[in-house]
């Protein structure tokens, strides 16, 4: 049938229709394989225990936008890339401003003062009072709150938090506790979690088959 649409002068009509086909085939194959790769990201960096929203950092984008193209492409990346890259290749990080990493523990608020992460410059002490430094020896050094209390929630029990400890129980002592706020260590190497060139490569080497899939017979 194709040679006789060839004879008949339908040739230039024909390839143009056989084109379009290869067009939407291996769009539709980058299509797959970069959604799968992203995918794959996702659940790499969500079962690493880096949690939901780090594992939704990784986005896929195709081109061109919006139409099928027998050169598409596909990327995929992460909004997160220097955490990502830390996590894939094991990096050592150290204090730029001093000899000491300060880690925040559980017991530390998770935003400072004026909303950022928290670290010991911004550390709201007009809410917990002055942070203090102990040396250890063996084991990290450590940055305390003195003299706060904690705060239960009613229904539960459950501890909210630490405060302040009001005048009251600063003169009694009552219900005083020394807190510990950071971690302070030289250096800590992050856990290779993540393995991007190997999920890369994987879903590389399915390309050509997803093409296929995508092409009528």
């Amino acid at each position: 049938m194709r040679l006789k649409a060839a004879i008949e002068g339908n040739l230039r009509k024909h390839m143009k229709a056989e084109f379009a086909t290869a067009e939407k085939a291996v769009t539709m194959g980058i299509k797959e394989t970069t959604t799968g790769l992203k995918l794959a990201m996702r659940r790499q960096v969500h079962s690493s225990g880096l949690g939901q929203r780090m594992a939704n950092t990784w986005r896929g984008d195709i081109y061109p936008r919006g139409q099928n193209s027998i050169r598409a492409a596909g990327l995929v990346y992460t909004k997160a890339s220097k955490i990502m890259a830390g996590f894939d290749e094991g990096t050592v990080i150290k204090s730029k401003d001093g000899w000491w990493l300060a880690i925040p523990t559980p017991n530390a608020p998770k935003r400072g003062m004026g909303g950022k992460r928290i670290n010991p410059s911004n550390f709201p002490e007009h809410r917990f009072g002055k942070l203090r430094f102990v040396y250890r020896r063996n084991g990290p050094s450590l940055l305390v709150a003195e003299n706060v209390q904690a705060s239960y929630a009613r229904k539960t029990g459950e501890l909210r938090g630490f405060r302040k400890a009001g005048k009251r129980n600063l003169k009694t002592g009552n219900k005083l506790s020394t807190v510990v706020m950071f971690w302070l260590v030289p250096q800590v190497k992050l856990p290779k979690l993540i393995k991007f060139d190997a999920e890369a490569k994987r879903w590389f080497d399915k390309l050509p088959r997803l093409i296929l899939k995508n092409w009528p017979d």
